[in-house]
């Protein structure tokens, strides 16, 4: 679709690294150990996959931006669900859906193409 450029979506994603890292502390679940992990997990995912990305975030360059975008959906349907499939949604569940549905928003409406606005 293109609604997203390349360079605004490398700052999203270093972002969402700092809120899926933080997002424990900041909303007050940390003690609840598996939507902890999802987070902080979800996070390093994030940023490893935005380091070797072959658009402006990128330094290694290695990861075709299409290939990220399908990672970026495919990461958003696993926070998305996380709370339920994983049994904390009692305790926490709206971070996770909220960074997962914002996950699966950006990666379909992201430019794709080298020809697209970077």
């Amino acid at each position: 679709m293109g609604l997203i450029p390349k360079k605004v979506h490398a700052v999203l994603d270093y972002a969402s690294v700092v809120v899926l890292v933080a997002a424990p502390w900041i909303f007050g679940f940390e003690t609840v150990k598996a939507a902890t992990v999802v987070s902080v997990a979800s996070g390093v995912v994030v940023f490893f996959v935005s380091l070797f990305t072959a658009y402006p975030g990128g330094l290694i360059r290695r990861l075709s931006m299409s290939a990220h975008l399908n990672m970026d959906i495919l990461l958003g349907v696993v926070l998305a669900v996380s709370p339920w499939a994983l049994g904390f949604s009692d305790k926490v569940y709206l971070p996770h859906l909220v960074l997962g549905l914002f996950s699966i928003f950006a990666g379909s409406v992201t430019t794709r193409t080298a020809s697209g606005r970077s």
